[in-house]
Formats: structure tokens, sequence, C-alpha cells
């Protein structure tokens, strides 16, 4: 019994590779439409899965107990732009000295200040049009907790406190400015201003990181002084000593700043405490609507390959109708016939899988070579397009096979 299923299997198999090569147009547009489903399916998984361990990396990094201190949430909901339902935009920015004020706090190890915009770089006649500029604090080594500098060194406080135009950069800006050269000690111009490199900061590129961009970083008050910065969208990281926990520590910022800007126990706080909890919600809020639009896609592609396997094996059955009247008289049961179909149609849908697989990883190396995401394939997303292939080739196979088992063999004799 074993024996002849497993011929069965190998002839049915066989059967569908000549069907394919006597109708490579109808047999070639069914395994695109396969292909196109598991296709969406490896690739999206291969480049979630990448981001999410590039985001993972970054919070490890950051530290799983720094919070952050910003002037607006990070989910705005049922926001029309007006002042009542937008509360959030009335908060005042973060200045300064409240950030001054949260380092005193007996619980916080380190509070930190950073400000983000983008300048054009310039070294003699090599430029950059529009590279991303960081202001930081001092401290923002102990706050940051990726990369390492080298050669050269950070700003002292006493740089910050001063203003003094100096400059980390990163490798990428260090290369196109400075090619082989050595970048400490020169000059370069970020919005006309001369700045000095004192460093160069070596940061594994991520996701949330932007990529592998052009970055420097000077200390936040030259970002103010020299190039005129946005002071109004500071962000504050915080560290908590490792003695307390976080919660404690967000109690202690919340009630410092509460009392610093003088608010009743009744109002609602002026500013927004995000733990990195609620970062990751948001981020899989995002990529999991995304990430649902994609399987939707990747459904549609397997319904339209679905359809053409229907299409496929009837017209199979159709050709094939005498043949199997000759088999259903030397004895082949329903069964016999129904398995030899529906091997078929699974053969089909599995060429299918094959071709969307190959062609996914091969957009997962290029996703890994061209951009910071590490997209590799998990083990899930393999499962998951051979099980939609069988499935597909199952479902999409039933009708024509049982209508197949079904042929009467004095009729399918008969057929001409």
């Amino acid at each position: 019994m074993a024996s002849s299923k497993v011929y069965a299997l190998f002839e049915g198999v066989t059967i569908a590779v000549d069907s394919l090569r006597a109708n490579k147009v109808r047999a070639g547009l069914t395994i695109l439409g396969i292909a196109v489903g598991v296709f969406v399916v490896v690739l999206m998984s291969a480049a979630v899965h990448g981001i999410n361990a590039s985001v993972a990396r970054d919070f490890e990094s950051t530290g799983p107990t720094t919070f952050f201190v910003s002037r607006y949430p990070i989910s705005f909901e049922a926001c029309d732009g007006s002042g009542e339902t937008c509360k959030w935009l009335r908060n005042p920015p973060l200045r300064m000295n409240e950030l001054r004020g949260m380092e005193q706090i007996p619980s916080v190890l380190a509070a930190g200040a950073r400000l983000d915009m983008s300048a054009p770089v310039k070294y003699k006649d090599r430029s950059l049009s529009s590279a991303q500029v960081i202001g930081y604090t001092p401290n923002w080594t102990i706050i940051d907790g990726g990369g390492d500098i080298s050669p050269g060194r950070s700003f002292t406080a006493i740089e910050n406190s001063s203003a003094a135009p100096v400059v980390l950069i990163n490798d990428e800006m260090a290369e196109r400015l400075f090619g082989e050269a050595d970048p400490i000690d020169r000059e370069v111009q970020i919005k006309g201003t001369n700045f000095r490199v004192i460093g160069v900061y070596h940061y594994k590129a991520s996701f949330l990181s932007g990529g592998n961009r052009s970055r420097a970083i000077i200390p936040i008050e030259a970002a103010k002084r020299h190039l005129n910065a946005w002071t109004d969208q500071i962000g504050i990281a915080v560290v908590p000593l490792k003695s307390v926990s976080r919660d404690e520590a967000i109690d202690d910022v919340t009630a410092y700043l509460r009392g610093l800007r003088g608010l009743r126990p009744s109002e609602e706080s002026s500013f927004a405490i995000i733990t990195q909890d609620k970062l990751f919600e948001t981020y899989n809020k995002i990529f999991g609507m995304f990430f649902l639009v994609m399987i939707v896609l990747s459904a549609i592609g397997l319904i339209v390959g679905g359809v053409g396997v229907v299409a496929i094996m009837m017209i199979s059955v159709t050709e094939r109708t005498r043949e199997i009247g000759v088999r259903k008289a030397l004895g082949a049961t329903r069964g016999t016939i129904m398995w030899q179909f529906l091997v078929e149609a699974v053969t089909l849908t599995g060429i299918g899988a094959a071709v969307g697989f190959v062609v996914g990883w091969l957009g997962a190396l290029g996703i890994r070579s061209a951009t910071p995401i590490e997209a590799s394939i998990p083990p899930l997303a393999i499962l998951a397009a051979v099980a939609a292939s069988v499935l597909t080739g199952v479902l999409f196979g039933l009708f024509p096979a049982a209508r197949a088992a079904r042929l009467d063999p004095v009729e399918a004799l008969r057929y001409e």
C-alpha cells in the first residue's frame, strides 16, 4: 500500500512536470501568482526579522531602564489639530535648567539632552548637502551606549559650556570628506562655521538611527550658538541609578518637573515620559499594520495563483478524460485518481513556492547589502512558504481532482 502511494506520488510529479512543458505559458502564469505571494511573505519576514533585531540591539545599547522626557507624546490619538483635542500642543519646550535639575535628583545617574538638525558640511572642495548634525551634552557617551571613539576623544564639559566649535564625525562622513587622510585637528565647515574635528565616532548603523548616513556630533551649546539650532525640540534621556527601579526614577523626575512648572494635582503633565516599552509598543503597532498589509497582498497573489491552479487542472482533467477512463477500467479507484491530481496541483504550487522563495532570499541579500537592515529569513517564514504552497495546491486542486475521480469510466472511454 505504501509503495503504491509512493509510486503514485512520483507519477503525479512526473505528469505535472510534463504538463508544465506542454503548457508553458499557462503554467508559467500560475507559477507566477504563487511565486509572488511566497516572495512577499519571505521578503517581508526577512526584512521585519532584521528590523526587529536592529531595534532590539538599539534598545539594549541604550539600556533597558533608560527613559526619555519629551515635549510631546509619541502617540497622538483623537487629535484634529485643535487645542481641545491636542492639548499637548500647548506643552512648553524642555529647557536646559530643567535638565540640570534632573541631574541633581538622587535616583538619577545621568540625564542628557539631544538636539537634532540637518546642515551642509564642507571640507575644501568636498561637501555634503545635508548631513545629520546632533548636539549633545558632554555625558552623551554614558547615555548613548553604543559605538566607540577612535582616534580622538569626545568634547569636555568646559568645551560645551563655552560653545567650543569642535566636532566628532562618523566613519561615513570621514570617508566622504577626507578619504584615507587623518581627519583629526582638521577643520570642516558646518553651515558656514568652522569646526575642528576632535574624534571619529564608530557605531553600527541601524534602522532607528537612520542607517549608514553621514553624521556629526557637536556640543549642544555650540549647536545653539553657532548654528542657531531650534531649541524647542530638545529631548532628554534619563538613566536611573542601578540601585533604584526605573519607575521610581520616573516618579521622581515627574514630581520634579511638575513642581518646577507649578502644575496643580488636577492638571495634566505638560511633558511626556516615554519608556522603551512604550517605544516598542508603538513600533510594533506601526510595523504590525505594515506587515498585515503585506500578508494581505501575498494572500491575493496566492489566490490568483490558486485560480490558475484550478484552471490548469480542469484543462488537464478534460484533456486526459480518456486516460482516466482507461485507468478506471483497469481497476484504479476514485482515491487513486484523486490522489494523482492532488499531487499534480501541489507540485505546481510547490514549484511556484520554490521560485518565490529563491527570489525572496535574493531580495533579502540585496536588502542586507544595500541597507542597515540585517535581513535574514527566519525558519518560520520557510515553514509558512511551504505550508502556503501545499495548502493552496490542496484547496484549489481539490475540485479538479474530485471531478476527475467522479468520471464514469464508460463515458470517459467514449470521450474524444
